[in-house]
């Protein structure tokens, strides 16, 4: 069996990928850009059109879903990923298979979702495909997250 070659520079192993800094500097450049009113669309539409085939398809379904069910979430961009936020902070966000070099895509929500429940519940998912059943999910999640009822609170 092949074990893992440690690398003599420990900087090294605690530094980060090339896709995390690539991430990174694009959350600073969005930092530091003042927008319009209606460019967070335009931007969003542009990261969505760049994305891979299978990608492109998810995050274009997802999004005309959340524009739908949450009209009042501002498509925004967020480590160069499509998101959305409520009073200027993101609360979901979609993270393609690429952008990280995983095996699936992700529909995430930050700690300013309202999907509290018990002591432990998920905050990432993914997603192979947008079928009916994921799809009123997704609204479920969406409802919750904009503080819709829990069953913590139920």
């Amino acid at each position: 069996m092949a074990t893992a070659k440690k690398s003599s520079n420990p900087r090294k192993a605690l530094s980060f990928s090339a896709e995390e800094r690539a991430a990174m500097k694009e959350r600073a450049n969005e930092a530091r850009a003042t927008s319009k009113p209606g460019d967070g669309e335009q931007q969003v539409l542009a990261k969505i059109a760049a994305m891979q085939d299978s990608d492109r398809q998810l995050a274009e379904a997802l999004h005309g879903l959340i524009r739908t069910v949450a009209p009042s979430l501002q498509p925004q961009t967020w480590y160069g990923m499509p998101a959305y936020a409520q009073d200027g902070k993101v609360l979901c966000f979609f993270q393609d298979a690429k952008k990280f070099k995983t095996r699936y895509a992700t529909l995430g929500f930050s700690d300013k979702a309202k999907l509290d429940e018990g002591g432990m519940w998920p905050t990432g998912f993914a997603i192979l495909k947008l079928g009916t059943a994921e799809k009123e999910e997704i609204r479920r999640l969406l409802q919750r997250a904009l503080g819709g009822s829990t069953a913590a609170t139920e």
